[in-house]
């Protein structure tokens, strides 16, 4: 297009280069002006998509008035909802030219001579929640932005505001409501809540959403994992009212300290108020403990809560016993069901309800057994826990990101003590503050929405990280900042360990700032045989608990041969025989999570006729096929021969050199 016509059409009365945004069109043609050689149409597109994406900087001075950030709503799941959840009119948009225009929903009108290359009414549906890689088999590899469009009908209340609920959305993604933006975020595996009440009308209204998969350099994870890039609107959407004073965050736990639960105790927390006035009263209520408190705001927002109770039963994985909390701010007013125990450390030691514990665990990717794709409902998650009920776990690892509310609160009902993680994941890019900050958002967005779950005990601040300074200081920020959020909560991560010879030293620098050691070895299958196992043996340079949060082999389910043969089902078996001897004899193990419950997907994972896209190291098949190895360690969690709650047992090395 040339300078000319750029200029014509910039000195339009409307400025169309971009049709019906004339503040966008205002900062295309600034941009313009200031290039001295011709410029083509489908230039004037991508410049325009960039900006409405964010991927092209807006220039000083110029960006349109920003939207404001999303929230964290504590308790979402709970509150009354217009679920929006079902089939959405989608559109792929590789290029990224729907920016420019698709989030206006056009229609053209009867004796309009305008193009308009898109018609939501008209194009494919995709199921919300869901991911689209595994609901069109065109896009199983598809990384970019997908749009979707749903029609909802509203009638705005007085003294309300309205927030649209987003349970995840993978990576980035873009909101508006009847054309107008209410917000953007960033992070796949966290809630947000957007505020849409000045967008909303009576009657008809629409939503559309950008959501773009496309991993990034400075990303949290990086550009690679270990697990399927899954994309779309993957959790749940809905419409959520609340007065104009309401409550988004609190937390509510049992205080650490006397352990008599006949004598009695106390229960605290606090509440967190948006938009009230210093003085303004908070009421929690636990109906079947006979206990009330009230509480007056401060200039914080927070009112601090403390209720004295009798014949707590406290939640264990032996009685899971969960309580109706009610919390009142004004008109607004939140049931929750919280379960309450406290979680600590002794030396070597995991307290639960002050009495030493063994985490027989396993790790779980959000990964949906038989249909494959993300997990977003109840039978998914009641699915995955059940098995790893049966496998005898009192624990589970939710790797490697931070799971759904689903999965939690399945957790709570089942009685499984949970792992909880962010995607610090290898080798993200640590010295890069604007990574840190976006690891810090998912910190807070994680515990904001999960910290009354009694299942969660363990807050991880990252996996398998290089031992290095620069990723020392920033995960020793994040834990730093976790303990801020939630002192209530131990602080762990999955480290590497180092070899000398037969031995396997855990002295990683970052273990200074963890409440727990987790690490990962994979003896018998990454390095040496299975019995390599047995001559293996362990130096930890803590005298703090240690986890092994992964260990494994891989194997087909229903391949069979020789113990010695890879990829079997008795090779797998082999290596956990031989694991679980070698674990014994580390004095400072208080819990391990075998790698993996189920296959899960993995673009790394191409071997074929085994592989053919799967992690095989599952227990379980994804089509729920348990193999040998599944019963090996059945046995050894239900007959309790494998780990110790106690300190002091074992034959391993423990140096005791930081405390």
């Amino acid at each position: 297009m040339g300078l000319k016509i750029v200029s014509r059409l910039c000195a339009a009365p409307h400025r169309i280069l971009v049709h019906g945004d004339t503040e966008l069109n205002a900062i295309l043609c600034r941009l313009l002006a200031s290039h001295n050689r011709p410029i083509s149409a489908a230039a004037i597109v991508f410049l325009a998509s960039g900006l409405l994406s964010g991927t092209v900087p807006l220039p000083a001075q110029q960006a349109p008035a920003a939207v404001a950030a999303p929230i964290v709503l504590t308790g979402a799941d709970v509150r009354p909802a217009l679920s929006l959840n079902g089939e959405w009119a989608t559109i792929v948009d590789p290029y990224s030219g729907g920016f420019s225009n698709y989030f206006r929903n056009e229609k053209p009108e009867p004796g309009q001579n305008r193009v308009v290359e898109y018609d939501f009414a008209k194009s494919p549906r995709l199921k919300v929640p869901g991911d689209w890689n595994t609901q069109r088999e065109s896009l199983l590899y598809y990384e970019g932005p997908v749009w979707y469009q749903r029609d909802f009908t509203y009638q705005p209340k007085p003294q309300t505001h309205l927030y649209l609920h987003i349970g995840a959305a993978n990576y980035r993604s873009w909101f508006w409501i009847n054309g107008a933006k209410v917000c953007e975020h960033e992070g796949g595996f966290t809630s947000f809540n957007c505020d849409v009440t000045n967008a909303v009308h009576a009657g008809a209204n629409f939503v559309v959403a950008a959501v773009d998969n496309t991993r990034l350099a400075d990303g949290v994870p990086t550009l690679k994992t270990d697990w399927w890039n899954y994309g779309g609107l993957t959790r749940s959407v809905s419409l959520i009212e609340v007065p104009e004073s309401f409550i988004d965050q609190y937390d509510v736990h049992l205080a650490r300290g006397a352990e008599d639960t006949i004598a009695g105790e106390t229960i605290e927390g606090w509440v967190h108020v948006q938009g009230a006035a210093a003085g303004a009263r908070v009421d929690v209520e636990i109906p079947e403990l006979a206990a009330k408190a009230s509480a007056a705001v401060g200039d914080d927002g927070r009112a601090a809560i403390h209720l004295a109770v009798q014949h707590l039963e406290r939640w264990s994985p032996e009685s899971p016993k969960l309580y109706k909390v009610k919390i009142r701010a004004g008109d607004d007013a939140v049931n929750d069901l919280i379960g309450f125990r406290t979680i600590e450390t002794r030396g070597s030691e995991i307290l639960l309800n002050g009495k030493p514990i063994f985490l027989r665990g396993v790790c779980i990717h959000a990964e949906a057994p038989y249909r494959s794709g993300r997990v977003y409902s109840d039978k998914d998650a009641e699915t995955l826990l059940g098995w790893a009920k049966e496998l005898g776990a009192n624990f589970v690892r939710l790797a490697h990101y931070p799971h759904d509310e689903t999965m939690l609160r399945a957790a709570d009902r089942m009685g499984l003590l949970v792992w909880s993680e962010i995607p610090d994941y290898w080798a993200i890019q640590f010295d890069n503050p604007k990574v840190l900050s976006k690891a810090e958002q998912q910190l807070d967005e994680e515990i904001g929405t999960s910290r009354n779950h009694a299942s969660i005990i363990l807050w991880s601040m990252a996996n398998e990280t290089p031992n290095n300074p620069v990723r020392t200081h920033f995960i020793e920020t994040l834990a730093e900042r976790a303990r801020g959020l939630d002192p209530t909560r131990l602080i762990t991560a999955a480290l590497l360990v180092r070899t000398e010879g037969h031995t396997k030293i855990v002295d990683d620098p970052l273990g200074k700032a963890l409440d727990v050691i987790g690490t990962n070895e994979y003896v018998g299958w990454y390095e040496q045989t299975p019995a390599g196992a047995d001559t293996t043996n362990w130096r930890v340079d803590y005298d703090k608990p240690v986890i092994m949060s992964e260990f494994g082999a891989a194997a087909k389910a229903g391949l069979h041969g020789a113990a010695s043969e890879r990829w079997t089902e008795e090779y797998q078996a082999d290596v956990y025989r031989h694991q679980i001897g070698m674990l014994n004899r580390i004095p400072q193990l208080r819990g391990m999570s075998a790698w993996i419950l189920m296959d899960f997907r993995s673009p790394t994972r191409n071997l074929a006729g085994i592989q053919d896209g799967y992690n095989r190291k599952g227990l379980i098949s994804d089509q729920g096929r348990k193999k040998a190895a599944f019963f090996v360690l059945q046995k050894a969690y239900l007959d309790k021969t494998v780990g110790t709650a106690d300190a002091g047992s074992g034959s391993g090395t423990s140096s005791g050199k930081d405390k």
